[in-house]
């Protein structure tokens, strides 16, 4: 069978990566893809991009695409899954009516309320004075959110009221984040672990992926401003048995249950964003897509057949599969350029990519392009991640780093300390 994969990040790459090892597959397309998609046996790019409806739907019609998967959430709000559906052709993801679990925080927020997701207290605001209001009513700090799409940085911690009321005029005014700004979105700020549960879903059904932990601040120790994700590991210590359950009952059941009473059951890739506080898991965010840096570690440890799933589970057999997991951590650091998330230059020639590497590392592609005499550059914020197996989240770590440093380009960055917390739990014997 022939699939396409829709984005050209670091997440479209992975799932590039493990669609071309799946046994049914003969051929991987992705649109627009990277340097590490063209270049990766199986796989080749095509020149059109993840927001080209009309030009992906004309490709799947042409090259006769069995199974098309939607790797960012811009396609998805933008309605892909509803006009390929209309074509007759498959297509993984929602549609545009649950996809805006997504595309409006402000949609997600009110959609929690209504079917008591826990959550964080909040009010969406399109004024300054309002915002302000609110906030002193709360009390300091708060969370700021853009309410439409802003690529993982609509985002901001405020501590103090001048921050709150400049990034308000920022957010409302449409600098900062555009049309995404028009609204904000202010939530009481929730203290605890973060973690990432993903689970496929079909509507009715759902099957949980191996847990992940996302580092979100570009810092170390979680500080500095929010990114797209600087690095990832899996599983998360912190999502025990008993957190696991919890957030299965508490709100994964309950979001699909939710979605499917409001007329837009949800098929795909269901991303919960959860804080683990001292009174249960709340949400922090929903995504209707695979995560990006998650699916990298998640999927390098994936042993069983991610298209024969995806399939199955348009199939209706959801409830049949049982995933296979390597028992191994698998923890990823994202290399970026200098200056992101803010404003970064492009076209950096990277170097040590050639290296020869073991089975159980990888270096998935990001931002990068290849140039005309085949030199592969740099071509956005998040560059690279290098994910890297080992027997406990400290050797994982540590392969990760020692490989690593074998790679690079001018004014590149990353964490030095990704999948810190569980190293210290690990530490501590607990």
């Amino acid at each position: 069978m022939k699939t396409l994969i829709v984005g050209g990040g670091g997440r479209e790459h992975a799932l590039a990566w493990k669609a071309a090892r799946s046994k049914g597959v003969t051929r991987v397309l992705v649109a627009p893809g990277n340097a590490g998609t063209a270049t990766e046996e199986g796989v080749e790019n095509v020149d059109i991009g993840a927001e080209d409806i009309d030009g992906l739907l004309n490709l799947a019609k042409s090259e006769g695409i069995d199974l098309t998967i939607v790797g960012p959430e811009a396609p998805l709000a933008a309605g892909i899954v509803d006009r390929f559906a209309e074509a007759g052709l498959a297509c993984f993801g929602p549609n545009a009516a649950a996809a805006r679990l997504e595309s409006s925080k402000a949609f997600a927020k009110d959609f929690m309320a209504r079917h008591e997701i826990p959550t964080a207290g909040y009010k969406v605001v399109e004024d300054v004075e309002t915002g302000k209001a609110f906030v002193q009513e709360l009390g300091l700090p708060v969370v700021l959110k853009a309410d439409g799409l802003a690529a993982g940085k609509g985002v901001i911690i405020a501590e103090d009221m001048d921050t709150v009321e400049s990034t308000l005029e920022d957010m409302l005014s449409g600098n900062a984040f555009g049309q995404a700004g028009s609204r904000v979105v202010i939530e009481e700020f929730l203290v605890g672990e973060e973690a990432s549960f993903i689970v496929i879903a079909d509507g009715d059904k759902v099957l949980p992926l191996a847990s992940s932990q996302d580092h979100k601040r570009r810092d170390n120790q979680d500080q500095g401003p929010n990114t797209g994700g600087m690095g990832a590991y899996s599983p998360a210590p912190v999502v025990t048995d008993a957190v696991h359950e919890q957030i299965m009952h508490d709100i994964v059941e309950p979001t699909l249950v939710g979605l499917k009473s409001d007329g837009c059951p949800f098929t795909g890739f269901l991303y919960a964003g959860v804080m683990l506080t001292a009174d249960g898991p709340r949400v922090l965010e929903f995504n209707v897509r695979f995560g990006d840096p998650e699916a990298q570690p998640v999927l390098m440890r994936l042993k069983s057949d991610l298209i024969e799933v995806i399939n199955r589970t348009l199939a209706g057999e959801l409830d049949q599969i049982e995933l296979e997991w390597d028992k191994r951590y698998a923890l990823g650091v994202v290399m970026a350029a200098g200056g992101y998330p803010g404003s970064y230059e492009k076209g950096r020639p990277i170097h040590g990519l050639d290296a020869e590497l073991p089975e159980d590392v990888k270096v998935f592609h990001a931002g990068t392009r290849l140039a005309d005499d085949g030199q592969v550059a740099t071509s956005g914020g998040r560059v690279l991640c290098l994910v890297a197996l080992g027997e406990s989240v400290a050797k994982a770590q540590a392969r990760a780093y020692q490989w690593l440093a074998q790679v690079g380009f001018e004014d590149a960055f990353y964490r030095t300390d990704i999948g810190y917390r569980a190293v210290d739990r690990d530490s501590e014997g607990g």
